[in-house]
């Protein structure tokens, strides 16, 4: 199987019909979806869960989607008990609310995965990232061309836009000790110790909520506090030196708030896809 698909739940409500109506309409079939229930009690997973067949049904599909309930620790445990039960060999974690970006994301990335396979690239230790749609803008966040320490600094892909090879996600499970910013660690170790090849796809895979629990405005102090940390485990001093020289020059404080501002966002998300492109 070449995809898993895992979106994790608790009381989600109509979100989770959304997010897998979209999965299920992916031109490309080879796939399956797990559905990771925290143990919800508004009765929507459940109504889902046997509703499911008649959805693979729909689909054509037999088998696709794979619905269990275990108790977890917050998103970043559930994340890693839904990976203990992938077949596919790339994982990609969309979140409910989540959306693909269109019909043809997995079809697309497939044929990038073997044009990587031709060149020998390594399925093991590969990531395949691309841009993200905003719901809450309505813009599309480019990701950068090629992913470099000032990048892993700055600015990483959107995780629901990240094809990560199961061997990655497995060595490497999500630290649960990081309750905003495991992603973000785990999107490190992949680039600093495993040695992944990271491959831009160049369109959008994901289209993104927003407004979770790690962009609240209680949150954020903590996930400055997070992103310290884990940039200092993984980056030389050096390195942390010339970053954060580059980023205050830069004036980055007013390019965060530019684009994340309803008025100047869309301006701001253009200007630097173009800037990518160049």
């Amino acid at each position: 199987m070449r995809f898993s698909i895992v979106t994790v739940c608790l009381n989600p409500g109509e979100k989770l019909q959304r997010t897998i109506d979209s999965i299920l309409g992916q031109t490309c079939r080879d796939f399956e979806v797990i559905i990771k229930d925290g143990g919800s009690t508004d009765g929507s997973a459940e109504t889902y869960r046997k509703a499911a067949p008649a959805a693979e049904a729909a689909c054509g599909g037999k088998g696709v989607i794979r619905f269990f309930q275990e108790k977890d620790t917050g998103i970043y445990d559930a994340m890693n008990q839904a990976v203990l039960h992938a077949a596919g060999d790339f994982v990609l974690f969309l979140n409910c609310g989540d959306v693909f970006a269109d019909e043809r994301v997995l079809e697309r990335t497939a044929e990038r995965i073997e044009a990587e396979k031709r060149a020998g690239t390594g399925m093991e230790r590969l990531v395949l990232y691309g841009d993200t749609l905003s719901q809450k803008n309505h813009v599309t966040i480019a990701s950068p061309p090629k992913i470099t320490g000032f990048t892993c600094y700055r600015n990483i892909p959107c995780h629901q836009s990240c094809f990560y090879s199961a061997a990655l996600c497995r060595k490497k499970p999500y630290d649960k000790k990081y309750k905003i910013r495991a992603d973000y660690d785990h999107f490190l170790w992949c680039f600093y110790r495993a040695k992944a090849k990271f491959v831009s796809l160049g369109f959008p895979v994901s289209s993104y909520e927003g407004g979770g629990y790690s962009e609240s405005k209680s949150n954020q102090k903590r996930d400055r506090k997070e992103h310290g940390q884990i940039a200092a485990a993984y980056m030389s001093r050096g390195e942390l030196f010339r970053y954060r020289a580059a980023m205050a020059l830069t004036l980055a404080p007013l390019r965060r708030a530019l684009s994340e501002s309803r008025i100047f966002s869309g301006a701001y998300h253009h200007v630097k896809k173009l800037l990518y492109r160049k």
